[in-house]
Formats: C-alpha cells, structure tokens, sequence
C-alpha cells in the first residue's frame, strides 16, 4: 500500500497550507507536519522550504510529488485487480457531487450499496468540483460527479480517469399563465424576448445560457439572477420571467410553473460525468456504481416531465 505520508505530501501540494491538507486529509495540523518531516527524515530529502509565514515544495518535492502520480495509478490498479480477483470490496466507500446529482443520484446509490452491501462504510458528501477533486486526492472519497464544464484545468489531469454518466438537457420554466405554457415543445428563438433568469457571469449555468442563444444568433435579456433552483422557480412562479431548469432538477410542488422541453438549434445540455483516482476504475465497487448511477440517471431523465404533467 501507498505510505500514508506519500498521501498527505500529495494533498499537501493540491492545496498548498497545513491547514487545508489536516482539513482535507482529518488529521491535526500537528500530525501533518509531523508526517511531512518524518517522510523528510525517511526520504533523506528536503521537501518542503519556508515561504513567509506558511511552507512550500522544494523543486524535489515537486518532483517527488509529480512523479508519484504513476506510482499511485498503478497502486489503484492493483488494488482493483486484486479485490475482483478475490470479489471483495472495500469496506469505506466515499461519494462526493454537486447539489443536484448528491440528492438524486448519490444518495439513492448509497442507500442501494448499504442494503446490497451492509458491510461496506457507505458516506456522501455534497460538494462543489474543486473540492470534489481535492477529496479525491486525500482519498476522502472514491467517485466524484461533476458537471464536465466545471471541471475546466483538470481535463489533461493524469491523476483523474472520467466517465460520462449522462447528458442533462436543460428545459425552459414559465409561468402557468404564459401564452406558450400549454406547449409540449419551444424554441430558444421564441422565448428570446422574454425576460430571463440565470446565474451571475462566470458561473457554470450563466455559460451554458450564453452558449445556447450564441448559437441561435440571439441575446436575451437577462432581468434577474438567482444562484439556486428553488430561487429561480419562485421567481419564475412570481411570473418575474422564464429560466432554464436541468430535467435532472425536480419541479414538483412549485406553484404557477409550467417545465417545457426546448427543440430546435442552440438545446442546451449539460455532460454530468464521474470522476475517479486514475488506476481505480477496475474496482468491483465502482463498476457497481457507475452501473447504478447511469440507471437511475436514465430513469429519472424519462420520467421527469410525465410525473410533472
């Protein structure tokens, strides 16, 4: 196995303070630094140097870090092999995701595995993808699901292996009382007068929106900006506007507010994909879950607008 010390030099160099690695890793800042200068002492090597008030990595300790990337990879690998072999799977399985996939996706995966598998230490923890891919690192959890735009610096990552689970087309919400409400399907082009809710520039949603009425050759006119669904469906209820809501996104119980499926140029997706320590996809565990997370994905996606109607 992969000294635990190894572990926490990584961690340490993905976030880059004592803090945040004995946050990250649940170790005390004192224990973090008492294992970063005993792998010193072991290694013969200086890894770590001061810088101002904190610490950073030598250029050995870059190096050391960089080149434990394949070391790591085919630790996991190994691992995986070695518990199909012998069909077994490890007793902690850590999940981490976004609002939307950690309440519809993984914590129903985790109630699956805990009843299919009552001896394995199922946990979830919601999570934005930053922190996502930290966790990972630490070895905190053990799959991730992301949205794939948010995992932007991270694509030629060779620490990371990705999946797509599924691509989430993004309906349109209006009011119940709008003159297209009573409509199965809409065009971006039809609604581009209309007044929109979205996300703040610079958010992953507010891209999304900006790319889909690019392609029709259009610019909406945003009127209001909410940061989470349940705020965007209230306005939109208050017939303050129209917005975009993922099909993955539950609308039931809102009031005044009609979902309708967007057709034509410019329907906007999103990739929801899963993310995993490079070497580690082999794992029985996995495996299992990313069949059962691309299931329930599937099932919700076809469901959604019948349960709405």
């Amino acid at each position: 196995m992969i000294d635990v010390r190894l572990i926490t030099l990584r961690v340490f160099a993905q976030c880059g303070t004592i803090g945040a690695t004995a946050e990250l890793t649940g170790y005390s800042p004192s224990a973090v630094s008492a294992q970063l200068r005993e792998l010193q002492r072991v290694l013969g090597m200086q890894l770590l140097t001061k810088d101002g008030r904190g610490l950073r990595l030598t250029a050995t300790g870059r190096f050391l870090v960089a080149g434990s990337d394949a070391l790591i990879a085919e630790w996991e690998s190994l691992r995986a092999a070695a518990m199909e072999a012998g069909d077994q799977v490890q007793s902690h399985f850590g999940l981490g995701g976004f609002s939307t996939a950690a309440a519809h996706l993984l914590a129903p995966l985790a109630a699956t595995l805990r009843s299919a598998r009552p001896l394995v230490d199922v946990q979830v923890l919601e999570a934005d993808p930053a922190r996502c891919f930290d966790l990972l690192v630490a070895e905190r959890i053990d799959l991730a699901v992301i949205i794939a735009m948010q995992s932007e610096g991270q694509e030629d990552d060779q620490r990371f292996e990705k999946t797509v689970l599924l691509d989430d087309p993004l309906d349109v919400i209006v009011p119940a009382d709008h003159p297209l409400a009573s409509r199965a399907v809409v065009t971006l082009e039809e609604l581009a007068g209309e007044p929109w809710i979205t996300e703040a520039v610079g958010s992953t949603y507010h891209s999304l929106f900006t790319a889909a009425f690019t392609a029709v050759g259009v610019t909406p006119r945003i009127a209001h900006e909410a940061s989470e669904w349940e705020t965007m469906i209230a306005f939109v209820g208050a017939g303050l506007g129209v917005g975009l809501l993922p099909r993955l996104a539950p609308l039931r119980g809102a009031e005044n507010v009609v979902r309708l499926r967007i057709t034509g140029k410019g329907r906007p997706s999103r990739r929801i994909i899963a993310v995993a320590r490079r070497g580690s996809l082999g794992s029985p565990l996995i495996q299992e879950s990313l069949g059962i997370l691309q299931a329930s994905a599937h099932q919700i996606l076809t469901a959604r607008l019948d349960e709405e109607d």
